[in-house]
C-alpha cells in the first residue's frame, strides 16, 4: 500500500513538474518583422543617400533642381548651383549649394556625386524568412530598404537609376528575455 502511495505521489509530482515547464513562445515572421520595425523606429529619421551619375545630373537639371552655372573650356567640367527647389529636397555631402561635375573625360560613365534627400524618414523592414535557431537565440534574414515617402517624385526617379541601393539583405539575432522574444542586434 505504502508502495502505491508513493507511486503516485511520484507521478502526480512528475505531472506537476513538467506542466510547470514552459517552451520558449514561437518566434513569428510577424513577431520578428514587428520587432526590427520597433528598433527602426526608435532611431532618428535620415536622408537617403542618391547616387548622382551622369543620367542622374539630367533629371536634375530637367527638374530644375540645379542649373549650370560654369562650364569649363576643356567642355567636361561643369558647375551647377541648386535652385531653390533643389535646396528643398537635396543636401550636398560636402555642403554648399554648388555641384562640382568633374568627371574625367566626355566619355566617363563610371564618375558620380552622392547627394542626400532632404525628407528624412525611419528605414523600413521587411521580408522576414529563414528564422533559425542559433547558440544565443534566434536568427532571421529580412531586407532593409530605404523609405522615400516625401522625396519629389523626379528625385525618386533618379534614386532608381542604376547605381543607387535602396534595399539591403540583413541578419537580426534575438535573445528571450523575461519569456519574451528580444531584439538582440541588426547586422
Amino acid at each position: 500500500m505504502n508502495l502505491k502511495v508513493v507511486g503516485v505521489a511520484a507521478f502526480l509530482s512528475a505531472g506537476l513538474l513538467l506542466s510547470g515547464c514552459k517552451s520558449a513562445p514561437e518566434l513569428t515572421p510577424a513577431n520578428a518583422l514587428a520587432l526590427i520595425q520597433a528598433k527602426y523606429d526608435q532611431t532618428a529619421p535620415v536622408g537617403a543617400n542618391i547616387i548622382l551619375s551622369d543620367l542622374g545630373m539630367r533629371q536634375g537639371a530637367a527638374a530644375k533642381y540645379w542649373s549650370r552655372t560654369i562650364i569649363y573650356p576643356n567642355k567636361v567640367w561643369a558647375d551647377f548651383t541648386l535652385t531653390p527647389d533643389g535646396k528643398k529636397v537635396i543636401a550636398l555631402t560636402g555642403g554648399g549649394n554648388v555641384i562640382q561635375w568633374r568627371p574625367e573625360n566626355a566619355d566617363d560613365k563610371n564618375y558620380s556625386l552622392i547627394v542626400t534627400t532632404v525628407a528624412a524618414n525611419h528605414l523600413k523592414a521587411h521580408d522576414v524568412t529563414n528564422i533559425q535557431d542559433d547558440p544565443t537565440g534566434k536568427g532571421a534574414s529580412f531586407t532593409e530598404s530605404v523609405d522615400l515617402t516625401g522625396v519629389p517624385a523626379a528625385l525618386q526617379d533618379i534614386a532608381h537609376n542604376p547605381g543607387n541601393k535602396l534595399s539591403t539583405k540583413r541578419q537580426a539575432e534575438f535573445v528571450l528575455d523575461g519569456g519574451a522574444w528580444k531584439l538582440q542586434s541588426i547586422q
